[in-house]
């Protein structure tokens, strides 16, 4: 018997079913959750790509122009045509997903400018380029509280999955082992008090007679 198993005792006996069905409601429960946490990811997965293919569609257009912009008016220019640059404020509302707590985008502002504000004409190449950004950043603002989530829900699904995949694999497996081997010594202990007790009925009556 190795020393970290329990004593053949039947209290231990006793012990080790709770224990054993404690483990395996834990794992059931585990892997529903699990299960839910699958369905969740797929059902978010598909707009999450979406949303990855327009960013990166957008941040093709947004770059060329840009880069339009530049050879067209040089980097001083650029630079004066941005001026004056702007706080953009972002409202975040707490969410609770399967336990897991995250934040969505409550209010935005907006990113994209009207033609007074941008002080330019619009086919203008820094106007053309200043708007691909706006409109790649309002992208970005959406999509980041989404990716977010996705990750954290990415990151419970493998922590549900390495617990599950403990407690079937080698708390349930040792406790199983424990199990049977505590059961095998008490039958063991039964039949040679059984084989005691039948020698000594036979003596007895081997005395008498």
């Amino acid at each position: 018997m190795s020393p970290s198993r329990a004593a053949a005792t039947r209290s231990n006996l006793v012990r080790l079913r709770r224990r054993l069905e404690q483990v395996e409601k834990g794992a059931a429960l585990l892997r529903r959750k699990r299960e839910s946490l699958v369905a969740e990811l797929f059902d978010r997965a598909r707009p999450a790509i979406d949303s990855r293919q327009r960013i990166e569609t957008q941040a093709r257009t947004a770059w060329r122009s840009l880069l339009t912009a530049a050879a067209t008016h040089g980097r001083d220019e650029l630079r004066a045509v941005g001026w004056p640059s702007r706080t953009l404020r972002v409202e975040l509302a707490p969410i609770e997903v399967w336990g897991l707590h995250a934040v969505e985008l409550a209010r935005r502002p907006q990113v994209v400018r009207s033609l007074g504000a941008r002080g330019a004409a619009p086919e203008a190449a820094p106007a053309v380029a200043a708007a691909a950004f706006e409109e790649l950043l309002e992208l970005l603002l959406d999509a980041a509280p989404k990716e977010f989530l996705m990750r954290r829900l990415g990151h419970e699904l493998s922590r549900a999955t390495r617990l599950v995949n403990t407690l079937e694999q080698r708390v349930a497996t040792g406790l199983h082992a424990d199990l049977a081997h505590v059961r095998r010594t008490l039958e063991e202990r039964e039949r040679e008090e059984h084989l005691r007790l039948k020698r000594l009925i036979a003596r007895r009556k081997a005395e008498r007679q």
